[in-house]
């Protein structure tokens, strides 16, 4: 029994309009300035570590290059600027700035391994070198500044606004070159007396005090802001992922799918190969030799004889066709070809001997090639027979959706086959669910198998429509 359903489209939120406005944000602003304080502070002490650390342990493996402990001591400290740039970006998510992306620390191809290929790695990655020079040299210049520049405006803004407090604890008098005693609020009040005539000493130094802590503590989101987008941006320059990073992971990927494809087709090809010659190829042989007998008795008279040999030979001719269609599901059926993948995936589930739900996006038939709809028919067919032979269910549920960009774009399928059975099934080397895996490999996607003991089991494959990138 079948039911074909189409899954109504999922309701969008609302965008919410985010506030504008110079004070919305400013008031944004201050929300990120504790982070990047935190974040301003931490890195000074983080690039006086490095700098020591990588400073001495790579002019000392340079100084023994001579000696066969130098090259392994400078791939030491690449490994080691390695962890104080990952630290560093780690920290900037303090700032609220975006995370800026991991490089490709491995761009050997995958059959190049071996004692020197891998001692030799980070020396020919430039990645590690531009990890060295910013732990080294540039982290220490730019934090040591923005350092300063922060406890300034930290100790100013924040000082400022409570000298009322904390100066009552501090003496009022300073001592001058020539021995006499004063207060500098004093002096400052002797050469403005047009703005702080008759005012004392203790008033003008908190209202000096005030004034610098409110212009400092206004300025303050902006200032440790923009310090900490300027460690954000050296970071992402000389931290973060380049395109030829992309190209080199997508090389691998697609040469990784290329071998599981392969592979896959292989063990399908040797499967399809040994269940041949178990079924309708014995099953061949014995036609072969009940006509051969069914001649003779022909030939002898015996048309009692001849007649039950013909019955058997019939039998054998259903049986081994009902084989060979059978052994066809795994391969590409016609209605795959005439009618798209949505009818072949309709027609399994009609085929099925358990009650299946189905609930196929008609637009998977626009949006879907040849070569994934051929893996996915697979894919479903097997998992179907798996349900019938192994899983003990009453029931299956058929799914097959599109996942769309915002624009309306579909980008990737998702197929689920889900069974109320015992559940307990597994990827295992060797077995079914380990050739669908290296099918939907050989396609960019990810087979996903969640069976608890009990069940129900799920199996969902999902395959990209587009590049990746």
């Amino acid at each position: 029994m079948t039911a074909a359903t189409t899954e109504p489209a999922p309701l969008q939120p609302v965008a919410s309009h985010p506030a504008t406005g110079f004070w919305a944000s400013y008031g944004q602003a201050w929300v990120r300035t504790p982070g990047s304080a935190l974040y301003l502070l931490a890195v000074f002490v983080l690039a006086m570590v490095s700098v020591s650390l990588l400073a001495s342990l790579f002019w000392t493996g340079v100084g023994l290059l001579i000696l066969v402990i130098g090259l392994p001591l400078i791939v030491l400290t690449l490994l080691i600027a390695r962890g104080f740039g990952v630290a560093d970006r780690f920290l900037l998510l303090l700032t609220g700035q975006p995370g800026i992306a991991e490089p490709e620390w491995n761009r050997d191809a995958p059959e190049a391994t071996g004692f020197w290929v891998t001692l030799t790695r980070p020396i020919r990655n430039t990645h590690y070198w531009l990890y060295l020079v910013h732990g080294m040299i540039v982290n220490p210049i730019i934090s040591t500044i923005s350092f300063t520049l922060t406890v300034v405006w930290l100790s100013v803004g924040l000082g400022g606004l409570t000298y009322w407090f904390w100066g009552l604890f501090l003496p009022r008098n300073w001592s001058s070159g020539d021995g006499s005693e004063g207060e500098w609020g004093h002096y400052v009040a002797d050469f403005m007396p047009w703005l702080f005539g008759g005012w004392s000493s203790w008033a003008v130094e908190i209202a000096l005090y005030l004034v610098a802590g409110i212009v400092f503590t206004f300025t303050m989101p902006w200032v440790l802001g923009g310090l900490a987008r300027g460690h954000h941006a050296v970071a992402k320059g000389m931290l973060g992922r380049w395109e030829s990073d992309e190209l080199a992971a997508e090389v691998r990927a697609e040469a990784a799918a290329r071998g599981a494809a392969v592979h896959a087709e292989d063990v399908a090809l040797r499967r399809l190969e040994r269940d041949i010659h178990d079924g309708p190829q014995q099953r061949l042989v014995r036609l072969q030799m009940d006509l051969a007998a069914l001649e003779r008795r022909a030939e002898s008279g015996d048309t009692d004889a001849a007649a039950d040999l013909a019955r058997d030979a019939r039998g054998h001719a259903k049986a081994a066709l009902d084989e060979l269609r059978a052994l066809s599901s795994g391969v590409a059926p016609p209605l795959l070809q005439d009618r798209g993948l949505a009818a072949a995936l309709d027609a399994v589930a009609t085929a099925s001997p358990l009650w299946v739900q189905v609930e196929i996006d008609p637009a998977v038939d626009r949006a879907v090639s040849q070569e994934v709809a051929r893996t996915v028919y697979f894919i479903v067919a097997e998992l179907m027979t798996n349900a019938v032979k192994h899983s003990g269910a009453t029931g299956v549920t058929l799914r097959a959706s599109l996942r769309r960009t915002p624009a309306g774009a579909p980008t990737h399928l998702d197929v689920w086959v889900v069974d109320n059975g015992r559940g307990g099934a597994a990827i295992t080397s060797g077995h079914g669910l380990e050739g669908l895996r290296e099918r939907v490999a050989g396609l960019r996607g990810v087979l996903v198998v969640t069976s608890p003991v009990g069940g129900p089991t799920s199996v969902g494959a999902h395959i990209p429509l587009t590049a990746l990138p």
